[in-house]
């Protein structure tokens, strides 16, 4: 900004801008002060401006009520400006670590499952699967989409089996099964039963294809190696299912 713009109208919006983005997530402003920071980014509207809003969703305040309370504000605030906040929330998402709030935002922003899955394909592409020192926001992302039922949903979801994190793969391989869509996902759900270390997931897996009836005929073998000890295979001819043993626990 150069000297004379600092006192043109644009100059002095964009200060008051800066000083009200950076009050909004200041944790150790009183309550108030926040507040009447947020309010006049709210006001402001610019894609700045919710961009800056949206930042208090990823600061912690000390006082749990008044920390809640505040992102309860801002969300609601945000809801309210409809899909004007879409520019905004897409590099919000793409720029913070952790995205639970911006996840409920978009529901109700954004009409139609296909506009959604379109905004968190977008953010998956810059977290392939592979190593992150954080993988929250990868979770959170495939967990999202566990509840977003489409026929878009298997394949962008499959590549995270491979992940090396656990709890990754565990988010990948629940929200396939959330999906239930048997010839996008059954084949790859059983290669990763067969490799998989974690014995939670095996349980998940075995669970799922339980739950779902689906078969294992072509990878009986594979399957009974591994298969934890609650469950066992039910056949029926050529008909080969993962069962529950009677009486075991949950």
């Amino acid at each position: 900004m150069g000297f004379m713009d600092r006192f043109s109208k644009d100059g002095r919006d964009q200060r008051s801008r800066e000083k009200n983005a950076a009050r909004a997530i200041d944790k150790y402003a009183q309550s108030p002060d926040r507040m009447k920071a947020l309010q006049s980014l709210r006001d402001d509207g610019s894609t700045e401006a919710l961009f800056a809003l949206m930042k208090r969703f990823g600061m912690m305040y000390d006082k749990t009520i008044e920390d809640e309370q505040e992102k309860e504000w801002v969300f609601e605030m945000l809801v309210e400006k409809g899909g004007a906040v879409l520019p905004a929330l897409k590099r919000y998402m793409a720029a913070a670590e952790s995205i639970s709030w911006p996840l409920r935002l978009l529901d109700k922003v954004v009409d139609g499952k296909e506009g959604r899955i379109d905004v968190i394909a977008e953010v998956l592409e810059r977290h392939e699967p592979g190593y992150e020192r954080d993988p929250t926001k990868k979770i959170q992302l495939l967990t999202h989409l566990g509840s977003l039922k489409h026929a878009r949903v298997p394949s962008l979801v499959i590549p995270y089996l491979e992940d090396m994190d656990e709890g990754v793969r565990y988010a990948g391989l629940e929200t396939l099964i959330r999906q239930g869509d048997e010839a996008a996902a059954r084949a790859q759900l059983l290669d990763l039963f067969a490799k998989e270390g974690s014995l939670r997931l095996r349980i998940r897996i075995a669970d799922g294809f339980a739950e779902l009836g689906w078969s294992v005929a072509d990878r009986r073998a594979d399957i009974e190696k591994v298969l934890p000890e609650t469950f066992q295979i039910e056949a029926r001819g050529a008909d080969v299912r993962i069962k529950k043993k009677a009486g075991a626990k949950e």
